[in-house]
């Protein structure tokens, strides 16, 4: 159910490209209270980015998840801002973050909906 994407101006190697995978894949489960054979991330490297007139490193993730709740946006926010940060080196005030709860009708598995 939650799908990560990672957008950032960074470089990455393959194998840095996996490890960030996983890492934000087992935090957002975690987060999320989600299991994480339901997770998805996905990585957007080396993108043409520019934040704040400046192209200096930054990152634009989406977490979208059925029931994502609102009230939990901002420690979120802050738990992904600051796992990015480490991982990847991008100033945590150089990351934005889309957060967004599809219907469940509007999010499909194996064939169906949820």
């Amino acid at each position: 159910m939650p799908c990560l994407i990672l957008n950032t101006s960074q470089p990455m190697d393959e194998q840095q490209k996996k490890n960030v995978c996983l890492a934000v894949s087992a935090k957002t489960a975690d987060l999320l209270g989600k299991p994480e054979s339901y997770v998805m991330v996905l990585i957007k490297d080396q993108q043409t980015m520019s934040f704040a007139g400046s192209t200096e490193p930054s990152a634009y993730i989406e977490l979208k998840s059925l029931g994502l709740p609102e009230s939990q946006t901002a420690e979120l926010s802050l738990q992904l801002c600051e796992q990015i940060t480490k991982l990847i080196n991008v100033p945590q005030n150089r990351i934005y973050i889309e957060f967004s709860s599809p219907e469940r009708h509007m999010w499909g598995w194996d064939g169906r909906t949820f």
